[in-house]
């Protein structure tokens, strides 16, 4: 009867331990949700910051800016390293208007990736020299995260060499689509974290002068 009771007991522990793995997920998943309301991909936000909830809690407001940022940078440098495969072959087989369609293109993205990660090195530095300098940085990740975003939408919209595949034409735009978006996420979250550490902190926005 002793061993049925273990049995039941340890049973019992592990259905308990289960289901509050799961409340907590829950409730993870509940944060992140509220947190991806303000961008404009909460699909994609989601997707992103979910994978960093762990044992040691939910990320930061200033955490979250940090991962999308660090994610988008990832992405444009994956889509940098494609482009320029395509590139090389473009510039062996095709004219060279197709080619420099590709070129101008790159140029764009390789500028949107120098922007992201002077945005993400000057985010890992706000709040660290104090006040006085906060929103200089923040005006400093607001406009290289502005200028990252309409690189990419600047490529998109560039038509591309009509020699390149469907499936090349495709795989390029979902990537730098993919960059975008990241983009304008990483924007939004870091406004909102900016806004918060400025109210907490009792930092005044400099009203301009008419």
């Amino acid at each position: 009867m002793s061993q049925t009771f273990l049995s039941f007991l340890y049973v019992w522990l592990t259905i308990f331990a289960l289901s509050t793995v799961v409340e907590s997920r829950s409730r993870a998943r509940m944060y992140i949700d509220s947190q991806c309301k303000s961008t404009r991909y909460p699909d994609i936000c989601v997707q992103t910051l979910f994978p960093y909830v762990n044992k040691r809690g939910l990320p930061s407001p200033q955490l979250q800016a940090q991962i999308s940022l660090a994610t988008c940078l990832s992405t444009a440098r994956f889509t940098k390293t494609y482009m320029n495969i395509v590139a090389k072959k473009l510039n062996q087989t095709s004219s060279s208007g197709d080619y420099q369609a590709m070129e101008e293109c790159l140029r764009q993205i390789d500028d949107g990736v120098k922007q992201i990660t002077q945005s993400f090195k000057e985010l890992q530095q706000m709040g660290k020299d104090g006040d006085e300098k906060f929103m200089w940085h923040e005006s400093n990740v607001q406009t290289w995260v502005s200028a990252a975003l309409t690189d990419a939408t600047t490529c998109i919209d560039d038509v591309l060499g009509g020699v390149i595949s469907e499936s090349e034409k495709a795989m390029i735009r979902a990537r730098i689509l993919k960059v975008k978006q990241l983009a304008s996420n990483s924007l939004a979250l870091f406004t909102r974290f900016t806004t918060r550490y400025r109210a907490s902190r009792g930092i005044k926005v400099p009203q301009m002068k008419s």
